[in-house]
């Protein structure tokens, strides 16, 4: 367990994550690295939506709420894994555009560098930059960074996903509707993570904890998944330390 400061807000880090949507930024990179290849990943996500049936692009009005009504909003169940295969949820899958060459975690990591790579052939990334939130780490190569899932794909089971269709999961694990979702970040912060959630996982960097903890329930929120008491607790306790921090999701369809 990290400890926790609660005085500590999410810090500043490089641009390259918020600051006009990850479709826009995508849209800016694959410009500069493939021109003439320059429509907004927006409206692709949009075009490819019924082909792909996983690129999902949420149409709803996107919610704030400050952290902790947030948090109180979230269902309470007991978890169970029983069933769980991480096949369940096909992924990486087409992305928003299929006939891009890149897979949902090529356009995570197109969208989310702070120095544009370029965009090879079949999606292969050289050169750019990316910074790892949970461990204020910037990493140089693509190879380095794994894409989380902000709730793993066993937490989502257990919370609910159990109960989906096929095509639910996979929108789910392919989700670029929403930038809090799939996050880049070092594959060594990933692995520490696996599949835990914030009662048994923290972002090693003070820093993050707070951005994390709203991220977390905003994709909980938007899935309509549940907590369980303890993982409720922990997120109750650590928003106490977080101030003004609110929460932004757009509900899944």
């Amino acid at each position: 367990m990290n400890a926790f400061t609660p005085a500590a807000d999410a810090a500043a880090e490089p641009a390259g994550r918020h600051g006009g949507g990850r479709y826009h930024r995508a849209r800016d990179h694959q410009a500069r690295a493939r021109p003439g290849r320059a429509l907004p990943r927006s409206h692709l996500a949009l075009t490819s939506l019924a082909a792909s049936g996983a690129a999902h692009a949420a149409a709803a009005e996107p919610v704030v709420l400050p952290l902790t009504d947030a948090i109180a909003a979230l269902p309470l169940a007991t978890e169970a894994r029983d069933g769980y295969s991480r096949d369940a949820f096909k992924h990486w899958n087409a992305g928003a555009n299929p006939t891009d060459g890149c897979t949902t975690r090529g356009e995570v990591l197109i969208a989310e560098a702070v120095t544009a790579p370029t965009v090879g052939a079949r999606c292969a990334l050289t050169g750019g930059s990316w910074f790892s939130y949970y461990d204020e780490t910037t990493v140089t190569t693509a190879s380095g960074l794994d894409i989380d899932h902000m709730v793993p794909l066993a937490e989502a089971w257990d919370s609910g996903a159990f109960a989906w269709t096929a095509e639910r999961r996979e929108a789910y694990a392919n989700d670029l509707g929403q930038d809090s979702s799939l996050v880049a970040v070092t594959a060594c912060s990933n692995r520490s993570k696996s599949d835990q959630d914030p009662a048994q996982w923290l972002p090693p960097a003070t820093s993050a904890l707070c951005r994390y903890v709203s991220e977390w329930t905003a994709t909980k929120l938007r899935w309509s998944l549940a907590t369980d008491q303890s993982e409720h607790d922990r997120l109750t306790e650590l928003a106490a330390g977080c101030g003004d921090t609110t929460v932004t999701y757009e509900p899944a369809s």
